[in-house]
């Protein structure tokens, strides 16, 4: 073999251990005659780790955490020192989608299209209150939470929530893909339809009360 003709030529200088009885197998499973610059690995940990190094980002930014996020990608905080921070505002280029903000039933539609039109493997961000429980807007039109209608992998906290938690959420995600890769196509929530809204509303106007009585009692 031509492979093993090139091992024995550079035996003189450069793996002196060797003598012309190893052959290939030999070397594959014998890891003391292995040259010290040969790395075996598994193939799908490298495969995660490169896509965990190279997540490009879809932003679907609607309020103030769409601010946080461009700070994120500022020389401030480097979110290239994680590889995301190409982003990328076509959904064919991109596996990573931070919703940033309040998203609305209207809204909502859009949002599924352009989820389906990402590329496989794809991976969802809810960064903030809003996107994540619809924070302070109790509203007939608002979403409360998208993961009523789409899947999502990490939350982030916050209102807005600081550059720094959107690293650390940024970071989760690549602990995830370590750990399990691709993301498993039973378990993720399947896309719905938003068509009205899925909670029942409180009642408005809150009364007001004043020393565990209501204010207007108080007044008489």
């Amino acid at each position: 073999m031509c492979c093993v003709s090139n091992f024995e030529r550079c035996k003189t200088f450069e793996l002196g251990i060797l003598d012309k009885r190893h052959t290939i197998m030999e070397l594959m499973y014998d890891p003391q005659t292995m040259p010290d610059n040969v790395l075996t690995l598994q193939l799908k940990r490298v495969v995660n780790w490169a896509r965990r190094s190279s997540l490009w980002p879809m932003p679907f930014a609607t309020a103030c955490c769409g601010i946080e996020l461009m700070a994120t990608a500022s020389s401030r905080y480097d979110l290239a020192r994680f590889g995301a921070e190409a982003m990328r505002f076509s959904p064919r280029q991109s596996d990573l989608m931070i919703v940033a903000g309040r998203v609305t039933i209207k809204m909502m539609p859009v949002l599924q299209h352009i989820y389906q039109q990402m590329t496989e493997p794809k991976w969802v961000i809810s960064m903030g209150a809003c996107a994540s429980t619809g924070g302070v807007f109790d509203a007939y039109a608002t979403i409360q939470g998208i993961d009523q209608f789409m899947p999502v992998d990490v939350y982030v906290p916050g209102c807005p929530p600081r550059p720094e938690t959107l690293i650390e959420g940024i970071m989760a995600l690549q602990r995830i893909i370590d750990e399990e890769g691709l993301p498993p196509a039973g378990r993720r929530r399947p896309l719905q339809l938003a068509i009205e809204p899925s909670y029942v509303p409180r009642p408005q106007p809150v009364p007001v009360t004043l020393g565990g009585r209501p204010l207007s009692a108080n007044r008489g």
